[in-house]
């Protein structure tokens, strides 16, 4: 008897989504940081056993979209919904549970075992954990509430459990050696990304798309040619920095990471391009791999 399905990872931004992804499979696939909006495409992360494959999907945070790439990101959430076998909704201590309703109501109306993540149970008590479980229970009765901290691995272990139990009988979707639908490339440009979000202030980080260019491998080593987008010539001066150590920081330190990821020596070169009003061009969007409809 072999168990396959679609375990989808939706909720509001900066919920701790990624961070529970990346305890669920065991590799770091989705950039992790202390900003929203650092996932902006539904990543796959497939986990393996003899006897079962679960296909986890992490989705940017839910939000109302003020610009075309914004309107993408709801779209990649929103179709999480319609393919889930089991569908896991993050919430956390802080966020007030009547956040983003109408999407709420789509959850509700699901038919598929939903469980609800309540995480950052380690910054509040249990009285007031109590309290927010009970609100939890009536606007979404019939989802199983489990309160977690991701980053301490709290509950993942019973999540995983659970998760096993309610897949259906099915064989694997994807090979047994395969642990995410996403090529080499578009990790680089996480990578990158993530170094990004944590190194600059602001909008900068928002305004900024990565491409990779140029992807050599070889047996020992990768060669990586690597251009970040920005809207406006004053980012791109900021992205670069005084004689060139801001970009310089953020190539080092994506290039350790890097090696760390792909397990062999990598030489990275980093450029940085203009190209205006990206966020709303549909040619553009297509370009970066974000879907329209």
């Amino acid at each position: 008897m072999h168990k396959s399905g679609f375990v989808n990872i939706v909720g509001n931004p900066n919920v701790g989504k990624s961070t529970l992804m990346n305890a669920l499979v065991g590799e770091r696939i989705s950039i992790a940081t202390f900003k929203a909006q650092t996932t902006r495409h539904r990543i796959m992360g497939i986990y393996n056993t003899p006897d079962v494959q679960i296909v986890f999907s992490d989705t940017p945070g839910v939000l109302k979209p003020n610009y075309k790439l914004q309107e993408s990101m709801l779209q990649f959430s929103t179709s999480a919904l319609t393919d889930a076998d089991v569908l896991l909704y993050v919430t956390d201590v802080v966020e007030s549970p009547e956040k983003n309703n109408d999407f709420i109501e789509k959850v509700a109306r699901m038919t598929v075992p939903v469980m609800l993540l309540i995480n950052k149970i380690d910054l509040t008590t249990q009285d007031k954990l109590i309290e927010l479980v009970e609100k939890w229970k009536l606007i979404l009765p019939q989802a199983e509430i489990i309160p977690i901290s991701a980053s301490n691995k709290f509950n993942v272990d019973y999540i995983m459990k659970r998760v096993q139990e309610l897949l259906p009988e099915c064989p694997p979707y994807f090979d047994k050696d395969q642990w995410t639908d996403k090529p080499a490339r578009f990790f680089v440009n996480e990578i990158i990304r993530e170094k990004i979000l944590l190194y600059y202030d602001k909008e900068i980080p928002y305004s900024v798309e990565v491409s990779v260019e140029q992807f050599k491998e070889s047996e020992k080593m990768i060669h990586i040619h690597a251009v970040i987008y920005v809207e406006r010539e004053s980012q791109k001066g900021i992205i670069i920095g005084k004689q060139g150590k801001a970009l310089k920081k953020v190539s080092t330190e994506a290039r350790r990471d890097l090696e760390r990821f792909f397990g062999k020596s990598i030489y990275l070169e980093t450029f940085v391009k203009v190209d205006k009003d990206w966020r709303n061009s549909n040619k553009e969007l297509r370009n970066f791999g974000y879907q329209l409809e």
